[in-house]
């Protein structure tokens, strides 16, 4: 019988834990990155050097980690108003992959939006490097902020409805988008 998706879990977790005394990076990042992308294959004694050192290990699957984050595309996140409307102003809602947190202010009796992004979010650093461009649409598909992310992660501007926040995301879907604004041609 072949291992299973948890067992190969279970093995990894292991391996990648113990502690083996006098270890050290046994392969260079550039043999383990042309490992990773496939136009090198690791040589018999590199993969038992690789096995025997789980520094080596741990740096390989950091090494991955990072390239799987480059590669990844944010396409999007949505959130929901999940509580009842108790009265109270509503503060902070998060999108249901927690990338994103809107914050409702107010800058001198003006309500404000604050859209802000975790930075340690998985494509969180891209984003922010890019200075991506983001829109917040409620759930009629109505903006509520849009703009470019500043050097904190952060977009933030009125809020352009007349209704509370909390009003309005409970007559509109009780839902929110955060999404990529391509940019203008």
């Amino acid at each position: 019988m072949g291992m299973t998706n948890l067992d190969r879990k279970l093995q990894a977790g292991a391996l990648l834990a113990r502690r083996v005394e006098g270890d050290g990076l046994m392969l260079a990042d550039a043999v383990l990155l042309q490992a990773l992308d496939g136009s090198r294959p690791l040589t018999h004694g590199e993969r038992a050097a690789m096995q025997a050192s789980p520094l080596t290990l741990r740096r390989m699957r950091h090494l991955a980690d990072v390239r799987r984050t480059q590669h990844m595309t944010w396409t999007g996140s949505a959130g929901l108003l999940r509580a009842a409307d108790s009265g109270a102003p509503l503060d902070v809602l998060r999108t249901d992959d927690r990338m994103w947190r809107l914050h409702f202010v107010d800058q001198g009796g003006v309500a404000g939006v604050v859209v802000q992004l975790d930075l340690d979010a998985p494509g969180a650093a891209q984003l922010l490097a890019a200075r991506a461009a983001i829109a917040v649409r409620d759930g009629a598909g109505s903006v509520i902020v849009q703009g470019t992310l500043d050097a904190d992660g952060e977009c933030e501007g009125p809020w352009p409805f007349a209704a509370s926040p909390s009003s309005h995301f409970q007559r509109h879907g009780a839902r929110f988008d955060v999404m990529p604004v391509p940019p203008s041609t």
